[in-house]
């Protein structure tokens, strides 16, 4: 028997009350201040009495959605304010009692259901054991709705598990489908939700076929005259039939969908807005020319023709008519095309009265209805790579095309990934419907071409078949699709918690290594190590998954901890190269860091990239470096000049330091006078000295930084110094690091600047006198 079991059509208030994260009471006033120290807040106070508002638990907010989506699908009876009870033995006196945390009963199905959360995603020890308690209530349940709520078919009874930040092992989840308990987690709920928003009562069809798949419903047998044909090398049939029935039996596979195992999806969300503007076009009369397109279980049809007293050619040959006896069962009427115009007359009160012309095809493969879909709607609209790559999942899983069925097992691995709480990648690929953020910023065809490029399955064709495999080929599509996400889920796994700041920002400020670019990277270098391991002579494909794992961790480890050392200059520096350049050059960047902890580590081309961006580097110094000395020298010299007079004998003798012009004017002799004027035998490191020397004239353009005394305001061109003794001695084998490069291209940019005939005032804020004293000393000259 149940208890607490209500009409749902009386319980809109309690519908209103658990639409929310908060619980409210109204208590009297002398018990407030226990209220307050059990975490109560007040919402409004009384002469003698308060409004008091509590944050619902974690549990209490699962249990509140499931029981609101229920409602919204319109189940008619529902648990009332209290969790519906089970007496298990109604004719004794002291019957045990169990608690449902939610009961939907329907004219077609009785549903319990059993919700558990956690506050944080982890796997729960005790789940088979809570799982098999629950799996013992389905007779008495049964029991109970049978004589208690009565029809004339037998309703469907299903025992469903809502799981809220729980992971479950694959143990976990094979006693659960041994139990034929049904296991929805946070991603379906979310869908369910928004399927019911979006289209209303028919929602509750969706779930019923999720719950029940291939399930008869009783009472739904029908016969239509139809039309059987082929098209396309398929039979199909054309009927009409009302929009109340194909609801019942049709099932949209959503791409959007919650459930991971489900994945021969290809459609996009109904959208609201389009669905009310098409109920609008119903309720004004508006009819429907085209058809619905379905995909119907072959299983379920039996096609009598019909006898025709005169038969033309075209009906002999491409088109019968007859009677289509459709025995419908729960997912078996697959909406291909015309999920709008269908789901806009859920509960439309036009629904039983209408009819819709149906083209409906005998049981296509999941390939081949998207196939269709993708052919269909691409002479509308134009279809997105984006969604291209997701549909190859299925148009491409059964491809006769090596290459091409790699393409479908890697768009399964990415999506399957995206949706795995465990993964480093869970929900950070951009669903094509939806718009990025700083943490769902992923692109599936970024990943996609990644992968492709990763060359982890075909090393060789020849006459259209494979000869020579990737690592990560397992002899056939589902073994590979599960070798894939291991592997990748567990090297992108290594990574991101070893440099778990970094990955954790995204797309953010300070972010880039969990975006298109550095993830592709990521996959690119482990195609790298996989290259590498064969010139070890480790035959990666005759590995195991686990033994496979053990022999690149190593490599991931090393990267991570590369990846987490970097500076944030570094970081930025990794974020802004762009395209299959910047892709290689970061993938080379990161093959050297595992080099810094693996020595050996030596996969083609990292040795000629390092030499040549050592070259690279190198003369790019140079060539600044010459740029900032030539400056120097001609604003030192002219400066000097206009300060002391043009003769040489002034500004050489009063601008230049004696210890200078000493060693200066020897080295000139040493140099037989080849040049005019010793001034061309100035060190680079002597300059700093003059300007120093001369701090007066010279502040305002050789003042770096902003602030501090002329020592270390003229501490760059030490530091420009150091960089040019690395350059000059190419013997010593040392390179200028790419910070360097970059440090010295500020460095010209900033003299140009402040040297520059538009600079006749100090920067403000870039050059600030060293004392107010050198400030009216200053002044004083200039008058």
């Amino acid at each position: 028997m149940l208890n607490n079991i209500a009409e749902a059509a009386d319980l809109k208030g309690l519908a209103r009350a658990k639409n929310g994260n908060f619980i409210t009471k109204t208590i009297k006033n002398a018990l407030l201040s226990e209220a307050e120290s059990d975490g109560w807040i007040v919402v409004k106070k009384n002469k003698d009495t308060v409004r008091i508002k509590k944050e619902k638990t974690h549990f209490d907010k699962l249990e509140d959605r499931v029981w609101l989506l229920l409602y919204r699908m319109g189940f008619s009876q529902l648990p009332n304010e209290k969790r519906a009870t089970l007496v298990i033995k109604p004719k004794a006196e002291d019957s045990p009692t169990t608690k449902i945390d939610v009961v939907g009963i329907d004219e077609e199905l009785a549903l319990a259901v059993e919700c558990k959360s956690q506050l944080t995603p982890k796997k729960k020890p005790e789940f088979q054991e809570e799982l098999g308690k629950f799996a013992l209530i389905r007779q008495n349940f049964a029991n109970a709705v049978n004589t208690q709520y009565q029809k004339e078919t037998k309703r469907q009874v299903v025992l469903a598990m809502f799981l809220s930040n729980i992971i479950l092992t694959d143990k976990d989840k094979q006693r659960a489908s041994e139990a034929k308990v049904v296991i929805f987690d946070d991603k379906d709920l979310d869908y369910y939700e928004r399927l019911v928003k979006h289209s209303g009562v028919v929602a509750k069809y969706q779930l019923f076929a999720d719950m029940l798949p291939g399930k008869t419903i009783s009472g739904l047998e029908m016969c239509v005259p139809a039309i059987k044909m082929k098209m396309g090398g398929n039979n199909c049939y054309l009927f009409c039939i009302s929009p109340s029935y194909l609801l019942k039996v049709a099932y949209v596979s959503h791409r959007s969908k919650g459930k991971g195992a489900d994945i021969d999806t290809y459609q996009r969300m109904v959208r609201k807005s389009r669905l009310n503007k098409i109920k609008e076009y119903i309720s004004d009369g508006g009819i429907f020319p085209t058809n619905i397109v379905i995909n119907l279980d072959k299983k379920r049809l039996d096609f009598q023709r019909s006898h025709q007293e005169t038969q033309s050619e075209l009906s002999q040959d491409k088109a019968i008519f007859g009677w289509l006896n459709i025995r419908p069962a729960y997912k078996s009427a697959w909406i291909i095309d015309g999920q709008h115009r269908l789901y806009a007359y859920s509960g439309h009160e036009k629904a039983t009265k209408d009819i819709l012309p149906v083209l409906a095809f005998d049981g296509l493969k999941a390939s081949e209805q998207a196939n269709l879909f993708v052919e269909i709607n691409s002479k509308q609209k134009a279809v997105k790579q984006s969604l291209l790559n997701e549909l190859f999942a299925e148009l491409k899983w059964d491809s006769e095309d090596p290459h091409e069925r790699v393409a479908a097992i890697i768009s399964k691995a990415f999506q399957q990934l995206n949706s795995d709480p465990e993964s480093a990648l869970y929900k950070r690929v951009i669903p094509v419907d939806s718009e990025k953020d700083a943490m769902c910023c992923i692109s599936l065809t970024s990943l996609c071409s990644a992968a492709e490029k990763g060359n982890f399955y075909i090393h060789r064709i020849k006459q259209g078949s494979i000869v020579e495999f990737g690592p990560l080929w397992q002899g056939n599509s589902e073994t590979t699709l599960n070798r894939t996400i291991y592997i990748l889920k567990n090297w992108l796994n290594i990574i991101s918690q070893r440099s778990s700041v970094w990955w954790g920002k995204g797309s953010g400020e300070g972010g880039g290594l969990s975006m298109n670019d550095g993830v592709m990277t990521l996959i690119r270098v482990l195609g790298s190590v996989f290259q590498y391991l064969e010139t070890k002579v480790i035959k990666s494909i005759s590995l195991d998954n686990e033994d496979l794992l053990e022999h690149l961790k190593p490599y991931a480890e090393a990267l991570g901890d590369y990846l987490n050392s970097l500076s944030e200059e570094k970081r930025s520096e990794f974020r802004k190269f762009r395209a299959e350049q910047g892709i290689n050059r970061r993938m080379m960047w990161c093959q050297k860091g595992i080099r810094d902890h693996i020595q050996e580590f030596n996969p083609p081309g990292l040795d000629k990239f390092l030499e040549e961006e050592k070259a690279q580097t190198n003369l790019s110094a140079e060539t600044i470096i010459h740029e900032i000395e030539r400056l120097l020298q001609n604003v030192v010299i002219e400066e000097l000049k206009r300060e002391f007079g043009a003769s040489e004998n002034r500004w050489w003798i009063e601008g230049i330091p004696k210890p200078i012009r000493t060693e200066a004017t020897k080295k000139w002799e040493d140099n037989d006078r080849k040049r005019p004027g010793a001034w061309h035998h100035l060190d680079f490191i002597d300059y700093r000295k003059i300007i120093q020397n001369n701090w007066s004239i010279f502040e305002r353009y050789f003042g770096y930084p902003a602030k501090g005394n002329k020592e270390k305001r003229t501490k760059w061109i030490v530091d420009v110094n150091e960089i040019r003794n690395v350059v000059s001695h190419v013997s010593s084998g040392e390179s200028v690091s790419i910070e360097q490069l970059r440090q010295l291209e500020q460095y010209r940019d900033w003299l140009n600047r402040n040297t520059s005939l538009d600079s006749e005032e100090p920067k403000e804020n870039e050059n600030l006198t060293e004392t107010n004293q050198d400030v009216e000393n200053s002044q004083a000259d200039a008058k």
